[in-house]
């Protein structure tokens, strides 16, 4: 202990020890699309491409499996993003009079490994 206030004096620097903190992955969240009977597909691969940033290709498979399914998972994202995303979804879908609908889910731990 004394050493250390030797130091001190000595160079006129404090030392502290750091604690390393380990940086934990935000949790991810899924924003599922929605099947209805009225929305045209050529809008939701259009919303895919834009809101989304797919390819035509990914946009029309992700549309597809909508279509098919139910309900298909249009990306994955942190809260905060998901939670834009779905919001973008609606706003562009009521702006175009159709009622899809978006929603999100979060991702389980095992899925992200």
């Amino acid at each position: 202990m004394s050493e250390r206030r030797d130091e001190e004096r000595q160079t006129g620097v404090a030392l502290r020890e750091r604690e390393e903190k380990k940086v934990k992955r935000p949790r991810m969240y899924r924003v599922i699309l929605h099947n209805d009977d009225y929305t045209p597909m050529d809008f939701v691969v259009r919303l895919l491409e834009t809101v989304f940033h797919r390819s035509e290709s990914e946009a029309t498979a992700v549309m597809l499996h909508v279509h098919h399914h139910g309900q298909g998972v249009a990306g994955v994202y942190t809260h905060e993003i998901a939670e834009t995303k779905v919001a973008q979804v609606h706003l562009l879908a009521r702006k175009n009079d159709h009622p899809l609908m978006a929603s999100m889910e979060p991702e389980d731990e095992d899925d992200a490994e």
